[in-house]
């Protein structure tokens, strides 16, 4: 067991040498930055990220997947550290190098602590102001790097326990890093292991955004089962956007054990509306999500169906992919050149097959997702052939279940019975337009999608 003095010890001189080696003033070097919701480069120009991610803390010897992200046309690879705490530490020889191998192969570097995954809910996770010590710690690799590289301080920082102080801890973390120096872009990840089933980064977000002293701060949200239709992800995508708030789609698959993410959506959504996107991930996947690599054995000419999907596919990497103007060949573009992307509204979807009765409203009741004890349900909304400024949906309960929280409608409940209503953003829907809003539960049995009544005003 280490001594408490010499622990505070080593602190101290952790951050007296990061202070150092960053440098002061935190604006000292040009780097990326952010402005009304875009994220720009050290030349100026808006930088949209299109790359993979990259487990490289486990699979260090896989030197050559740099340049094999590259050559597939990535402009960005997101890498996996460690802090030392779960896994293995990448100190700050190892954080260098991969810094050089990002830029001799002309890529941004997005570099991320895993050991916070799953905080609150998985064993042995460290906590954000822990993953601060580490970056404090490889401070002298990061030091001038700026133009390269953005900091995201660490992976999926809350499983769906305890996230509930999210935004004071990374308003926290983003404090204590700019204090320390650090003038780099940095990355924070939402909370519910990245999917933020609860919204807790997206209505927070505005406030962690204005914490940051230097307005340098992109939220990244990981997409997976939580978002399996493109209603759910061009509304959460959207409220970013409206408000003008920087997002990536820092994490998503073409599948995962929690349900079936719609990549299709995500990767058309994305382009339409100049949102990066880093897919999960390069390869050396386990644990039961092996069909989550891109390559099979690292090798870049084994492309896997989701490796074809995300790098040769419509709105895929090849096709939308370009290089940070750090490494030359990008003209700035002129005010009168430049195109400001459009953003579908977010409650906009394909009229149904079935057309609702005219007038009024329908509503359809899904199982999402279920586990034991629990489960995960949605209801979509759906206008008839007349539009509503308001809904209701009412609907009752199975034997031994129970609602513990509720998004995008308010929820009542009296016994058995539920009644949900429209939110302000959700409440006007046009003829035949629809919207959803979803809900956690607990259940003794297994839940049953039950009939739901719609009532409009």
């Amino acid at each position: 067991m280490r001594k408490r003095l010499s622990v505070a010890g080593v602190a101290l001189l952790t951050v007296l040498a990061a202070v150092f080696a960053f440098g002061q003033p935190a604006h000292a070097a040009a780097g990326f930055s952010v402005s009304n919701g875009k994220l720009y480069d050290a030349n100026g120009n808006e930088f949209i990220m299109r790359g993979v991610n990259h487990a490289h803390t486990w699979y260090q010897q896989q030197t050559s997947s740099f340049a094999n992200i590259k050559a597939l046309g990535a402009n960005t690879v997101r890498v996996v550290l460690a802090s030392g705490d779960r896994w293995a530490k990448n100190d700050t020889a190892d954080v260098a190098n991969v810094i050089s191998l990002c830029k001799a192969n002309k890529l941004i570097c997005v570099l991320e602590v895993h050991d916070t995954t799953g905080y609150g809910e998985q064993s042995g996770a460290i906590t954000l102001d822990r993953a601060v010590d580490y970056w404090l710690s490889i401070s002298s690799a990061l030091a001038g790097q700026e133009k390269y590289v953005i900091v995201n301080i660490g992976n999926e920082p809350y499983g769906n326990q305890g996230y509930a102080t999210w935004a004071t801890d990374s308003a926290n973390a983003i404090k204590r890093l700019r204090a320390a120096g650090l003038a780099h872009t940095i990355m924070v990840d939402a909370p519910n292991w990245g999917q933020d089933w609860s919204f807790t980064m997206r209505d927070n977000a505005a406030s962690v955004f204005a914490a940051d002293p230097q307005k340098n701060t992109v939220f990244s949200i990981h997409m997976y089962g939580v978002f399996d239709t493109a209603a759910e992800i061009s509304d959460y995508l959207g409220r970013f956007r409206t408000a003008k708030l920087p997002i990536v789609v820092g994490e998503f698959g073409f599948d995962h054990s929690d349900g079936n993410p719609d990549e299709d959506a995500i990767l058309s959504y994305t382009q339409a509306n100049g949102i990066g996107y880093l897919g999960w991930s390069w390869s050396g996947n386990g644990g039961g999500v092996e069909y989550l690599d891109m390559t099979t054995n690292f090798n870049p000419a084994a492309l896997t169906t989701w490796g074809q999907r995300i790098f040769n596919g419509a709105n895929g990497i090849k096709a939308t992919s370009k290089e940070a103007s750090v490494y030359g060949g990008i003209v700035t573009p002129t005010p009168s050149t430049t195109v400001t992307p459009t953003l579908p509204p977010p409650t906009t979807t394909p009229p149904p097959t079935t057309p609702p009765a005219t007038g009024g409203c329908t509503a359809t009741y899904t199982i999402i997702g279920q586990w034991q004890g629990g489960f995960q349900g949605e209801v979509k909304v759906t206008a008839g052939s007349a539009a509503v400024n308001g809904w209701t949906a009412k609907w009752t309960l199975g034997s031994g279940q129970s609602i513990s929280q509720a998004w995008n409608a308010t929820l009542t409940s009296s016994g058995s019975n539920v009644t949900a209503t429209n939110v302000s953003y959700n409440g006007k829907l046009g003829a035949g337009a629809s919207t959803s809003f979803g809900f956690i539960g607990s259940s003794t049995g297994t839940p049953v999608a039950p009939a739901v009544t719609c009532t409009a005003s």
